[in-house]
């Protein structure tokens, strides 16, 4: 695949050599009959016009930086449970609080 820069620089090439070979062409007498001169001019102007748009830098905007998206992880279900055991160490029951998750 041809990239934009060596692109640019082939077609640049391209038309350089294509204007030289026309410029190296023999040239009639300057006549005024049927424009033909004009015609030449306006070509050569339109194409310099036309090769200088196409190979003119394209404007691009500035970089814009896009976050990720949020990422959204399912947390488990939690709930208090409030519960009667049997405490070894003082010799009793007691109440206790805890938390059950699924």
């Amino acid at each position: 695949m041809i990239n934009a820069i060596s692109f640019r620089k082939t077609s640049a090439l391209a038309a350089a050599a294509l204007a030289l070979t026309f410029a190296a062409l023999p040239v009639q007498e300057a006549e005024a009959r049927r424009g033909r001169n004009a015609a030449l001019a306006a070509g050569l102007i339109g194409g310099a016009l036309i090769g200088g748009a196409l190979l003119a830098p394209r404007a691009y905007g500035a970089p814009v930086y896009h976050a990720p998206g949020p990422v959204y992880v399912e947390e488990p279900v939690c709930y208090r449970v409030r519960e009667r055991v049997w405490d070894d160490y003082r010799g009793r029951w007691v109440r206790v609080t805890r938390r059950v998750c699924e």
